[in-house]
């Protein structure tokens, strides 16, 4: 590994990031796993926690699917007015205070007696900030490593949410059984303030990348220079809609099989830790762009079968199949890269990350909606066809988009976009 060399003030740049071991080995990066990794367990514990507690008080799958993926919704409305922020306030700071935040949030919902209505008020307060600690957090990423391993270093991120959730639900299935949804909820907001403190004492204080103070006019106007090149939209969608339709489909687990929630939320997730394994360490360059479509149909094909309420055996191996397609994502993102100025690559990320949370959101909405008028079983088959239909929509404007990232024309897109 070559040495550090700085690069700008308070951060350092390193070489080539190619394997984990030299990944761990860059200055920062394992505080900032432990920290990231930390978080995904509170997140998860939590969720199923709230979740399991708004179904047993309504009876609800609706409210059961928008308490355990509904925060994603309020993605849409931070990713269009604290984005800015994540370049313009000391990254640091931000992690740090925000996890805080949900800790202090987390423990708030675990009161008795707080209504379904406030315990869905503060879960959307909590929602946005985290449409800003992960813009944050992907543009911190991109200065802890070189942006060679980037893509690298996020599939180690990704591998650690999938690691992060079969334990987080594991260990959240057994302590909602055994002690309460309230206890566990009380056990997230603990690892939320454990979070706190490895970022608070493990990263480098860095100042802000940018100048000037954070305003939704900034966001909206870089939102906007993003939006402008076709080439970019259709990753955008392709990263966004077949994802979000396919949580639909996770969120209805509690409604399906209360009692073995949890051993379908740890399946999924092993499975979306076996794929982002095999795209992040094990695909060759060459494969990427032919295997981008084929994981996308995984994602969403075998979620059909539940449309016959299929054994919990075969239930569980199809939603661990199903999450493996979840990697194409980390091939979508590294095209995303590599159609956009080096400049914009924060807040590119951070609208990639909570568009894919607010469509989760939706999808988890929607299928709550099909399934409160079919069953569980049949709204997870019908968001899995929709997810299906969607993919074959926009292959051929990712197809186009392949030829643009080699010809340029997004590059001439964001120089004819500064000169308007």
């Amino acid at each position: 590994m070559r040495n550090s060399t700085v690069c700008g003030a308070g951060s350092l740049r390193l070489g080539p990031v190619r394997t984990y071991r030299e990944l761990f080995r860059a200055p920062e990066f394992t505080p900032f796993f432990l920290a990231s990794s930390v978080q995904a367990a509170a997140q998860t514990m939590s969720s199923l926690a709230l979740g399991t507690l708004i179904y047993s008080a309504t009876g609800s799958p609706l409210l059961s699917a928008l308490a355990i993926f509904g925060p994603s919704l309020t993605q849409v409305i931070g990713a269009n007015t604290v984005l800015s922020a994540s370049d313009r306030l000391p990254p640091r700071a931000v992690l740090s205070g925000l996890s805080l935040v949900f800790a202090a949030g987390t423990a708030v919902l675990a009161i008795p007696g707080v209504a379904v209505w406030a315990s869905f008020a503060i879960v959307a307060c909590l929602g946005l900030g985290a449409s800003l600690a992960g813009a944050v957090r992907y543009g911190l990423l991109n200065e802890v490593v070189a942006g060679a391993g980037y893509l690298l270093g996020r599939s180690v991120l990704n591998m650690s949410v999938g690691a992060m959730q079969i334990c987080g639900f594991a260990v959240g299935g057994v302590l909602v059984t055994t002690l309460s949804p309230r206890g566990t909820l009380l056990i997230g907001a603990g690892l939320y303030a454990a979070g706190a403190a490895a970022a608070r004492f493990g990263l480098t204080r860095r100042p802000a990348r940018a100048a000037g103070r954070p305003s939704v006019r900034d966001t909206w106007r870089i939102n906007e220079r993003l939006w402008s090149s076709a080439a970019r939209r259709y990753v955008y969608l392709a990263l966004w809609v077949p994802n979000g339709l396919i949580v639909g489909c996770e969120s209805l687990f509690v409604a399906y099989a209360l009692r073995h929630a949890g051993l379908l939320f740890v399946s999924a997730a092993a499975g979306m830790l076996a794929g982002d394994t095999l795209a992040g360490r094990f695909i060759p360059d060459r494969w990427r762009e032919r295997l981008g479509a084929p994981l996308r149909f995984v994602l969403a094909a075998p979620y059909l079968i539940f449309a016959v309420r299929p054994a919990l055996p075969v239930a569980v191996a199809a939603a661990a199949v199903a999450s493996a397609g979840y990697c194409a994502s980390l091939l979508l993102q590294e095209r995303l890269m590599a159609l956009t100025p080096q400049e914009l690559s924060g807040q590119a990320l951070g609208l990639a990350s909570s568009g894919m949370l607010a469509m989760q959101g939706a999808g988890a909405a929607a299928a709550g909606v099909v399934a409160q008028h079919s069953s569980p079983s049949e709204a997870m088959a019908t968001m899995a066809a929709v997810s299906l239909a969607v993919t074959l929509i926009l292959a051929p404007g990712l197809r186009r988009a392949v030829r643009d990232q080699d010809t340029g024309s997004a590059g001439r897109t964001d120089r004819q976009y500064e000169t308007q």
